[in-house]
């Protein structure tokens, strides 16, 4: 079951949802928190489950929620969602379902669901994430294993020995907990997921991809296809836009005027010797030098900032500040090889000129010695 508490997350107040799980021979709990109540929370909280206990419970009984129950038929049977039923057949526990509006029927983990608000979420709690809240959570779960209920003489630690024992096993590979939805990428290379648009490279538009969203992430694969095209951290705001700046780079090659208005760039933060190089290189090479700023900037759909950065440096320190020469400074570094620049690449750098030399120079500086030796002899006298 989920039940709903409010918390200071990363410094603000929120509600959110916890997922509940209760053995009712042993007591055992397991409680997990999530910014929402639906499909992926529902997947990650029985696989967190499952994990924490061991194995696999032999049947679960649920409530009539949305999230498992497409619909309740005339004779009591339920049909399930696909998720539920991806779910079920994975790990091979039966289910049951309570009737629809008697909480009393699953009694023990309603029971739970107050229970962990009035024990674990009183006074409210403090995290700086969900991970840090969750950890919170798991270690009041621990602890409440040491007691001994009424009525009973063992602890919830020791009877939940003898849960596990009747446990199915894990299977050799955990589920993939996504909530799957077929999409098409729109003109501005943008995927709708849950209210939010998710950015993919330009080159996919008007493509056809499939979204697999769990409780943190939002993946973007093209139909039919394994390779993953776009990998964000999953929103929970409303009508929100999350945007890789890589995403549009490529387009921004062939059209560097709209460096500066392009949305997705905004808010990118970039260490300072970016934009430093950006005005070097617009200095002394105008429109040439914006587009080879964007091809510095294509550099990071592959390496890190650190070393972009790193070779950024090495070539303001060489005076070669070029996409060129960053990109071979950044190899040589990563291969360990000493770096071979041509200069007749970089007109800008000042030249040295050097003159043949004239054999009948020297013929002066035949007749030096003995005019030294005469003034030191003239010193002496």
């Amino acid at each position: 079951d989920f039940g709903e508490a409010d918390g200071y997350i990363g410094g603000k107040k929120i509600r959110f949802h916890y997922f509940c799980l209760d053995m009712p021979h042993s007591d055992a709990c397991f409680v997990k928190a999530y910014p929402t109540e639906d499909t992926e929370a529902f997947l990650d909280g029985h696989l967190a489950a499952f994990a924490f206990l061991g194995g696999v419970p032999q049947s679960i009984l649920y409530d009539n929620t949305r999230i498992a129950v497409a619909k309740i038929l005339g004779d009591g049977q339920r049909r399930r969602t696909q998720a539920f039923a991806e779910l079920q057949s994975y790990y091979l526990f039966d289910d049951k379902f309570g009737r629809p509006a008697k909480g009393n029927d699953k009694g023990k983990v309603e029971g739970l669901v107050g229970y962990s608000r009035r024990h674990f979420m009183v006074p409210l709690p403090v995290a700086d994430d969900f991970d840090a809240l969750n950890a919170q959570l798991l270690d009041g779960c621990k602890k409440r294993q040491r007691a001994v209920l009424r009525g009973q003489s063992d602890s919830i630690a020791q009877r939940l020995v003898r849960d596990r024992a009747a446990l199915m096993p894990l299977p050799a590979t955990p589920y993939d907990a996504s909530h799957k939805q077929s999409s098409r990428v729109s003109s501005q290379a943008l995927v709708r997921y849950r209210t939010n648009d998710y950015s993919v490279p330009t080159q996919y538009g008007h493509q056809a991809v499939l979204v697999k969203g769990t409780v943190d992430w939002v993946d973007i694969y093209l139909v039919g296809k394994p390779e993953c095209i776009a990998h964000h951290r999953r929103s929970y705001a409303k009508a929100d836009f999350v945007m890789n700046p890589l995403h549009y780079l490529a387009l921004l090659e062939k059209k560097p005027r709209a460096l500066d208005q392009a949305a997705p760039l905004q808010e990118w933060a970039l260490p300072a010797a970016f934009e430093r190089l950006r005005r070097l290189l617009e200095a002394r090479m105008d429109k040439r030098g914006r587009k080879e700023y964007i091809q510095v900037l294509r550099l990071l759909e592959t390496f890190s900032i650190g070393q972009v950065e790193h070779a950024i440096g090495e070539a303001h320190h060489l005076g070669v500040l070029s996409f060129d020469a960053i990109k071979h400074l950044m190899l040589c570094a990563i291969e360990r090889r000493p770096p071979k620049l041509d200069l007749t690449l970089y007109p800008y750098l000042p030249s040295a000129t050097v003159g043949t030399t004239d054999a009948g120079s020297y013929l002066s500086l035949l007749s030096q010695p003995a005019l030294v030796v005469q003034a030191a002899i003239r010193g002496s006298v």
